[in-house]
């Protein structure tokens, strides 16, 4: 089985989280990767022993409904929620936090547009099938309101985990979720600070366990938005 994912020139970041994401198991089933760009494309083409093929093609679809998830919903919110009062930092950890909001079923969605496609182009599919998404993202966007202070993103990331159970481990600055899986998801937003805040985001777990030091920025973000539940050993 042959497939192959592409996304546009300016988006191979996405195919580097796709082949980064996907390194193990391609390896386990002997499949053979080529990573290409030119021009207009950054793609990777994925040949494959028959027998694993179906397992193959849900973990692509899997990770490409992740990325389109995480990061075209990343981009769109940047491009179209404008608020003051936040700082930088700030604004990146409101983007993680909306786009966590409704992962689990942005991701469903995504998924089932992109399972049954062997060639696969993430972009033209999210602007041409998914456009009821796109439509959603924008109305959440409309009503973010113009002024969001720093208090008010506390309230908001607290109501967001207070009913969420799981757990996210750090282990010396790494981010594992329940199953102690790494999870690398901020890689696909921008910005290089708090990533590890961003990453338990991400994770849409409600408890956080913490083995080694951490960056200060990151502590102190963890402990105003998880309080009693980040448990340090």
């Amino acid at each position: 089985m042959v497939i192959n994912v592409s996304d546009s020139e300016n988006s191979a970041n996405n195919i580097l989280y796709l082949q980064s994401s996907l390194g193990e198991i391609l390896s386990n089933a002997n499949c053979n990767l080529t990573r290409y760009e030119n021009s207009s494309r950054s793609g990777l083409k994925l040949n494959c022993p028959e027998h694993y093929g179906d397992i193959i093609k849900t973990e692509v679809c899997d990770k490409v409904a992740e990325i389109v998830a995480i990061n075209y919903k990343y981009n769109f919110f940047k491009n179209n929620i404008k608020v003051s009062g936040l700082n930088q930092l700030e604004k990146e950890i409101l983007y993680a936090s909306l786009i966590a909001a409704d992962l689990p079923e942005d991701k469903r969605y995504c998924f089932e547009k992109y399972k049954d496609l062997e060639e696969i182009a993430v972009d033209g599919v999210f602007n041409f099938r998914l456009i009821p998404l796109k439509k959603k993202w924008n109305e959440i966007a409309s009503y973010m309101p113009t002024c969001f202070i720093s208090s008010q993103l506390k309230d908001f990331i607290k109501y967001l985990i207070e009913k969420k159970r799981k757990r996210a481990y750090i282990d010396c600055g790494k981010v594992y979720d329940s199953h102690y899986r790494r999870l690398k998801r901020v890689e696909l937003l921008g910005g290089d600070k708090a990533k590890i805040v961003r990453e338990v985001l991400l994770s849409n777990s409600g408890e956080i366990e913490v083995n080694g030091k951490l960056p200060e920025e990151d502590e102190y973000y963890l402990k105003e938005f998880f309080g009693e539940r980040v448990f340090f050993n």
